[in-house]
């Protein structure tokens, strides 16, 4: 059986480490196949999907049925199973999420994992029983991030996977003083951007990674680059497989296997040779040092260099497909085509035999449910008895099931049935009560009556508690919770009638539009900055009427410049894209307005930044529509914004977008690389449609779309719903775009927001090449 590992003296760089904690294997399961492959391959948990509200729409999911059979079969073999509700949720989908959080309660379930703010305010409130993991999609990298999570309810965060191992370490550290578990990903695909930050399938047709559907953009093919690179975004895959040591010595609670779309002799190979290198490495301190059996299945070849911190070209592969033959010819020095075709021949019947072996491990395995049968008895003067006879069909264990034996119980009434007079407990009766029993876990085989006396009878009272003890043994041994209602929110009117402008800027030299516009100006700031350099403090000393605009991600010493920024600057005010950030605005008593790169999709989303962050307000997300943020009801003294116009943010990376483009005489990335370059390009996907790629000095490499995003039919259609809509004249993201008069635009956007319906025309005859397709086609379901 699969079972936590616990460590104990164990030796790691000559020193000895002791060590009495749990460390778990967490596996993928995208079908019920892959679940069976994980558990018997010697997973301690398994992650698997719903076909709602989980980021793998294109992994096969498991039903509901399935998922109670799954959870049987797991813990017969002390393995865990989390569920993935790793999505942003939308206000029309609250009914349909709350039924299903009514019947996760009432399960076995070991934790769902978590992306939206909105769910952890759900669960926190209304299914306390539910134990919530952070998704990757949170992008959490900071301590302060951590802090946060811990405070809304989650007891394990996923690590971004761009962090190297000593970031790591810290964040582990400081999860554990938050009792919060940590969680990173050691094997399989990387995405080349930063988690929940990528926005390039949700652009043109609803497609989001916020939603399960990413297309792949980063696999894609593309004209071919000035460094001959057809696939210039496609990384190879994550493998940590000779990294164990170090995720063991950072205090590292969980190590994650991707894949949920892939089959089971994938997961069976991975996890199998995971589990083999966690046992060897407990039971001797050495690790396996052959890792051939992880290049059979599907691979894209290997790269370590995120956990290393040695981010390097070499990460990069212009391959997007299997390279597992491609190693059979590398290992076999094949050449000749008869080379070539006995490697691939002695590959196919490798793989053949991995298919054999897991179907013969799981051929056993029964997720069905079990057969449930009812006996009722009972005479005059005599407790009602029900007795339960539970029968599995299969045996997940042994090989012979005649070894079965069915469980039986017994439930008598407290008191002693009488003759009726008027209320006569027949057999209509019984059976209306007990026949629901026949659902996602028992199928119902009979109901007997034949014991049972007639014309006899026992307060209904007394059938109801007896019912709802037959509920707690077959719901193994926990009381069933009832169901709760979904609540109605009120949503609370703006505080006035005005609707504001407001203008984002990232460049001194545009302050003097401060004088321009009535609105609040808000200056981003980069995601890295010098060490103990005023810079950017002194922007905000020097012009106090700009509010600070904090990116997304911000690690390590530039998480720590940016709290020193809010302590020394100490705004009034500021706009945070970071939780981490916001967090610490809060301690030191600076008010704060929630970003758009947060993704506030529904009106628990908002409960939860006022409620246990205190924010101000909020930017609802562009990537949904008309529609979707209709019912979305403001809290109370509580800001709605909107940005009407900007550069499109595709994807923001760690890596570099230039290595594989027009290249770099760098072979990796330094710490000079952030804060110095400053680079601009293109790519150009097969269709023809070219892509600015921006690097500005102190920020990450992003992909921005070729079209501008232009909303103004916001403004109309929900007047009586925003407080604000927000410009962005920043220069970043624009490329070989035409440089517009930042003054002249913001004229004719004040013209917009007051009304002047020539203002519109004027907006189009500017920006010639722009979008609202997101506002158009929302996020798809």
């Amino acid at each position: 059986m699969a079972k936590h590992i616990i460590f104990a003296a164990i030796k790691y760089e000559q020193s000895e480490v002791v060590m009495s904690r749990k460390i778990e294997l967490l596996a993928p399961g995208g079908d019920v196949n892959a679940v069976k492959a994980a558990i018997v391959a010697g997973a301690n948990a398994v992650y698997c999907g719903l076909d709602t509200f989980n980021a793998r729409n294109r992994a096969s999911n498991l039903s509901f049925d399935e998922l109670n059979g799954a959870l049987r079969l797991a813990h017969e073999y002390g393995c865990e199973i989390f569920l993935t509700l790793n999505v942003v949720i939308l206000e029309h989908e609250m009914g349909a999420l709350f039924k299903l959080l009514n019947q996760l309660v009432n399960t076995t379930l070991d934790g769902i994992i978590v992306q939206d703010l909105g769910l952890f305010n759900i669960v926190k409130k209304h299914f306390p029983t539910l134990h919530i993991h952070a998704s990757t999609q949170l992008t959490t990298h900071n301590e302060s991030q951590i802090e946060f999570l811990a405070r809304i309810g989650a007891t394990r965060v996923n690590l971004s996977r761009e962090l190297n191992l000593n970031e790591i370490k810290i964040l582990t550290d400081v999860a554990h003083k938050c009792d919060v578990l940590t969680e990173v990903f050691v094997h399989g695909a990387l995405c080349i951007a930063f988690s929940g930050q990528c926005y390039s399938s949700s652009v043109s047709v609803g497609n989001s990674g916020n939603r399960g559907r990413c297309s792949q953009a980063c696999r894609d093919e593309y004209e071919p680059t000035a460094m001959g690179n057809k696939h210039p975004l496609n990384l190879k895959d994550n493998s940590a497989y000779f990294d164990l040591p170090q995720l063991v010595a950072a205090g590292v609670d969980s190590l994650k296997v991707e894949g949920r779309i892939k089959g089971a002799n994938y997961v069976h190979t991975v996890v199998d040779s995971w589990r083999k290198q966690i046992d060897t490495f407990v039971q001797t301190g050495n690790l396996i040092e052959d890792d051939s059996s992880l290049y059979k299945v599907f691979n894209r070849n290997f790269t370590n260099k995120f956990l290393q911190g040695d981010m390097t070209k070499n990460m990069f592969t212009d391959n997007p497909r299997d390279h597992s033959f491609d190693h059979a010819n590398e290992k076999s020095n094949a050449i000749s085509v008869v080379q070539i075709y006995d490697a691939q021949q002695e590959l196919a019947a490798e793989k053949n035999d991995i298919d054999l072996l897991v179907k013969n491990k799981t051929a056993c395995l029964d997720i069905s449910k079990r057969e449930l049968r009812f006996e009722f008895s009972g005479q005059l003067n005599q407790p009602f008895t029900v007795t339960l006879i539970i029968n599995d069909k299969h045996d997940n264990t042994l090989a012979e099931q005649s070894t079965l034996q069915p469980q039986r119980f017994e439930v008598k009434s407290q008191m002693m049935m009488q003759a009726a007079d008027k209320s006569i407990v027949d057999i209509a009766a019984i059976d209306k009560r007990f026949k629901t029993f026949s659902n996602a876990n028992f199928e119902i085989m009979n109901m007997d009556y034949s014991k049972l006396g007639s014309n006899l009878s026992i307060p209904f009272k007394e059938l109801a508690r007896i019912k709802k003890q037959v509920a707690f043994l077959l719901n193994e041994g926990k009381y069933v919770i009832a169901p709760v209602e979904l609540p109605k929110l009120v949503n609370h009117p703006k505080a006035n009638n005005d609707i504001t402008l407001s203008v984002l800027i990232s460049d001194i030299k545009d302050v003097h539009l401060c004088d321009l516009t009535k609105g609040d100006v808000y200056f981003k700031l980069p995601e890295s900055f010098r060490t103990d350099n005023d810079k950017y403090i002194n922007v905000f000393l020097e012009h106090p009427q700009l509010i600070p605009w904090f990116p997304a991600v911000l690690i390590g010493k530039d998480f720590d410049e940016a709290v020193r920024l809010l302590e020394v600057a100490k705004p009034k005010l500021i706009i945070s894209n970071n939780t981490g950030v916001a967090y610490k605005a809060v301690q030191v008593g600076i008010e704060w307005i929630a970003g758009p790169l947060l993704n506030t999709t529904n009106s628990y989303a908002l409960l939860t930044l006022q409620e246990d962050l205190n924010a101000k307000g909020a930017f609802i997300s562009n990537e949904i529509n008309k529609p979707q943020m209709r019912n979305i009801k403001r809290p109370n003294n509580f800001k709605m914004l909107y940005s009407i116009y900007h550069p499109i943010l595709m994807m923001t990376s760690r890596q570099c977008f230039f290595q594989q483009t027009v290249g770099c005489k760098k072979p990796r990335i330094d710490a000079s690389c952030m804060l110095s370059c400053k680079k601009e390009t293109t790519v150009t996907n097969v269709k023809g449609i070219s892509f600015a790629i921006d690097k500005q000095k102190g920020g990450y490499p992003s992909i921005y779309n070729h079209e501008q995003f232009l909303n103004m039919d916001i403004v109309s259609d929900f007047a009586d719903k925003f407080d604000e809509f927000m410009i962005d004249l920043t220069d970043i993201g624009s490329g070989s775009k035409e440089k517009l008069d930042k003054a002249e635009l913001l004229a004719y956007f004040q013209n917009l927001i007051s009304g002047q319906t020539h203002a519109v025309e004027h907006l189009n005859s500017m920006v010639k090449v722009q979008t609202r397709q997101q506002y158009v086609e929302g996020l798809n379901s």
